[in-house]
């Protein structure tokens, strides 16, 4: 597979995810994310996959709309990292709904021929 491809996969892999966790998808979250996806907050806290997917599906994490500004992938062989730069709104932990402009580091791997999220570090822009 070119890498124009992987870079279109992973790209769509980014997008399907937050759509994901807006619909509430958890199959979907299931299937982008790899089994051992850990998740670090901009708190600190730190998720596993199975936690992050629970509080999505459960109201900790709500996201109700996600707008990508900007999206850099870098890929070497089976492994890729994408930093994305989205307008995230979200009511997240308890507090109130607001927009953030959320910056979300990923390092990913191709598993049998797909991409999966393995690591994804949130911060602000």
């Amino acid at each position: 597979m070119r890498a124009g491809d992987d870079k279109q996969q992973l790209a769509a892999l980014y997008e399907s995810m937050y759509k994901a966790m807006i619909a509430k998808d958890s199959a979907v979250l299931d299937e982008v994310h790899a089994d051992d996806f850990v998740l670090m907050h901009m708190t600190g806290l730190r998720q596993s996959k199975s936690d992050y997917i629970h509080a999505i599906m459960d109201g900790t994490l709500n996201y109700y709309s996600a707008v990508t500004e900007a999206l850099d992938i870098v890929i070497n062989g089976d492994k890729a990292v994408i930093t994305g730069h989205s307008r995230v709104e979200a009511a997240v932990f308890g507090g109130g709904r607001h927009t953030w402009p959320l910056s979300l580091r990923f390092e990913a791997r191709k598993e049998n021929g797909h991409w999966r999220f393995t690591r994804s570090q949130a911060s602000t822009y």
